[in-house]
């Protein structure tokens, strides 16, 4: 932190949590017990966003291609991330933070979970400290393909078609752009998290597994980012 430019902290930081099953299987796990774990370098991370001063904190906990995965992995994470808000909404809530959500509501996500979704949502609805963005059933082709979808039944023309109609339909119009992306594993790719928001966002991967991820290399991250030219396409005097 000390090393950080206050003035110059992103107001979005988006996370992809990645690496949980390849944690658990490096210790003779079974790759629940990695997400389970990647539950405390959440609220590290979480933990660290605070400290940061950051507003916005959007993190890929489930997406419309993790369906593939085991039948026995995906009810695992169903009931896990329902138990999860249970645990945690109260502590979020207390400190400030706002939960949301995005993705799609389909028929594949429990009803039950839905509804603790919206119970987090009522909860911390008026908090301001800063905003937890939860991407959960998200695809970034998906939102797209869903705002366009939204723009045709709301009967835009072609000739009115832009980039601020569609902005205005993606799934949370007042989100912010991630100034920062993280992602975590040594994975170098964005896995369809994000793909408007990101266009002009600095990335920012690292080895560090998810269950390993600490609000140091949080910081590190924003380091990093800091160190950056960010020209959007112009230049810099």
């Amino acid at each position: 932190m000390s090393d950080l430019d206050p003035s110059r902290i992103p107001v979005h930081i988006a996370a992809v949590m990645d690496g949980n099953g390849r944690w658990a299987q490096q210790r003779g796990l079974v790759r629940t017990e990695g997400h389970a774990a990647g539950e405390e370098a959440l609220f590290d991370a979480v933990e660290g966003a605070l400290e940061l001063g950051t507003k916005w904190l959007t993190v890929y906990a489930f997406s419309t291609e993790n369906w593939r995965r085991p039948k026995d992995e995906v009810k695992y994470l169903m009931g896990f991330n329902e138990s999860l808000l249970v645990r945690r909404r109260d502590e979020l809530n207390d400190r400030g933070v706002r939960m949301r959500f995005l993705g799609r509501r389909d028929w594949r996500v429990p009803k039950r979970l839905i509804r603790r979704m919206d119970e987090s949502i009522e909860l911390t609805q008026h908090n301001t400290v800063m905003t937890l963005n939860i991407a959960f059933n998200y695809g970034g082709k998906a939102e797209v393909a869903d705002a366009v979808a939204q723009m045709i039944r709301d009967g835009v023309s072609a000739d009115k078609v832009s980039e601020k109609e569609i902005a205005k339909r993606l799934y949370d119009p007042s989100m912010p752009d991630p100034e920062l992306m993280v992602r975590t594993s040594g994975e170098f790719r964005t896995s369809n998290f994000l793909m408007w928001q990101l266009a002009y966002s600095e990335l920012v991967f690292t080895d560090v597994l998810w269950p390993d991820f600490r609000r140091q290399h949080l910081f590190a991250a924003v380091a990093e980012y800091q160190a950056r030219d960010r020209r959007f396409g112009g230049l810099n005097d």
